[in-house]
C-alpha cells in the first residue's frame, strides 16, 4: 500500500484533514470553513472548538483511510513556534492526532500552524526559494507578520523581525468587508468587488520600518463607507491597495536591511490576485531585484497540506 502521512489543522477558520505521499502528492483531503454568524466578524474560541468538535468525524468519513498505509501523524499544536503562543482550537486537533497515533502505533509529529502555512506555500508554489535562508510574510487573520525563516531538514527555524502593531491584513479586509455588507470571511468577495473600481479611491499606509499598523487605514475606511464618499468597489480596492502598499515598504525596508530578497508570501489574504501582482511589478524591479514567491491561492488559507508535509519532513529525520 501506497505511504501517507496524515496533516491535522484545525485553526480559527477552518478544520482540516490532509493525506500526501512523501513525494508531496495529496491523495485525499477534506477541509471545512467554521461558520460565522451573518454580520459576525470573527468566532469565540468555544464556538470554533464545538465546530471542530463536529466538523472531524464527518470530515474523516470524507477520506480513503482503508487505501493507504498512514506512516506517521503530523498535528499543528499551536499558533506559532514560539514560546505562550497558544488557542484552545488547536487542542481539538491535537487530541485526535495524539488518540490516532495511539491506535495505529504510528509515530505523532507536533508542529505549528504557522509553519504549516510556510510549508504550504513552499511545496505549492511554481518555485522554492533557492537558498535555505529566506524571508516569509504570513498575512492572515490572525497574523501578520514577517519572518526569518532558515530552512532545515526537519522544518524550519523561524524568526519574527516585523509584522502589525494592532490590526492583522484578514482582520481589516473582514472588519471592511462585513461593513460593506459581506459575510465573514470576506477577502473573495471583496477581491471580486474591487475589479469594478475606478481606483480613484486610496488611503495612506503606516509603516514605520520593520512594523505596520492597519487600525488607521480601518478608521479612515470605515469613515469613507459611512460618508458615502466613495462607492463600495472603490472602497474594496483601497483596502487591497493599503495592504500592498504596506507590505511593499515594509519589505524594501527588509531588503535595505540586508535581509534576504527571496520573499515567500503566505496565509489567506496572499491569495488576492491584485496584491501578488501589485508586489511583484514593484518589488522584483531592477532597483530591489527582490524574488518572490508565491502558495497557491488554494492553500493560502488555512490546511492540514503543509502540516502533512511537515511530518514527512520530521519523519525522515526522526525528529517528533
Amino acid at each position: 500500500m501506497t505511504k501517507v502521512i496524515l496533516g491535522i489543522d484545525t485553526s480559527n477558520y477552518r478544520t482540516s484533514l490532509c493525506l500526501a505521499q512523501e513525494d508531496g502528492r495529496i491523495v485525499a483531503e477534506a477541509k471545512r470553513l467554521l461558520k460565522v454568524k451573518e454580520g459576525k466578524r470573527g468566532l469565540q474560541q468555544s464556538e470554533a472548538v464545538f465546530q471542530h468538535v463536529m466538523n472531524l468525524p464527518e470530515l474523516s468519513e470524507q477520506m480513503k483511510w482503508n487505501e493507504y498505509e498512514i506512516e506517521a501523524i503530523c498535528v499543528s499544536e499551536k499558533p506559532r513556534p514560539v514560546d505562550q503562543s497558544y488557542m484552545p482550537v488547536f487542542k481539538v486537533g491535537e487530541g485526535l492526532g495524539k488518540s490516532l497515533a495511539t491506535y495505529l502505533r504510528v509515530p505523532l509529529h507536533l508542529t505549528t500552524h504557522q509553519e504549516g502555512h510556510i510549508a504550504a506555500g513552499e511545496f505549492t508554489a511554481e518555485k522554492r526559494p533557492g537558498e535555505n535562508r529566506f524571508l516569509a510574510v504570513h498575512l492572515s487573520g490572525g497574523t501578520s507578520e514577517l519572518l526569518v525563516c532558515d530552512r532545515h531538514e526537519a522544518g524550519y527555524a523561524i524568526e519574527k523581525v516585523g509584522g502589525t502593531i494592532d490590526l492583522h491584513a484578514g482582520q481589516l479586509v473582514d472588519r471592511i468587508g462585513v461593513a460593506l455588507g459581506m459575510s465573514f470571511p470576506a477577502g473573495p468577495q471583496l477581491e471580486e468587488l474591487a475589479k469594478g473600481a475606478s481606483g480613484e479611491f486610496r488611503i495612506s499606509s503606516a509603516v514605520d520600518g520593520f512594523s505596520f499598523s492597519f487600525s488607521g487605514p480601518e478608521a479612515s475606511l470605515l469613515r469613507a463607507i459611512e460618508a458615502g464618499q466613495a462607492a463600495p468597489a472603490d472602497i474594496a480596492r483601497a483596502t487591497e491597495q493599503c495592504i500592498a502598499n504596506t507590505l511593499e515598504k515594509t519589505l524594501r525596508y527588509a531588503i535595505e536591511q540586508g535581509l534576504p530578497k527571496d520573499i515567500l508570501i503566505v496565509g489567506g489574504v496572499a491569495a488576492n490576485q491584485y496584491m501578488r501582482e501589485r508586489l511583484i511589478k514593484r518589488l522584483e524591479h531592477p532597483a530591489v531585484k527582490a524574488r518572490l514567491y508565491f502558495c497557491d491561492p488554494v492553500y493560502s488559507g488555512d490546511n492540514a497540506y503543509g502540516v502533512a508535509m511537515l511530518g514527512w519532513m520530521k519523519q525522515k529525520t526522526n525528529i517528533t
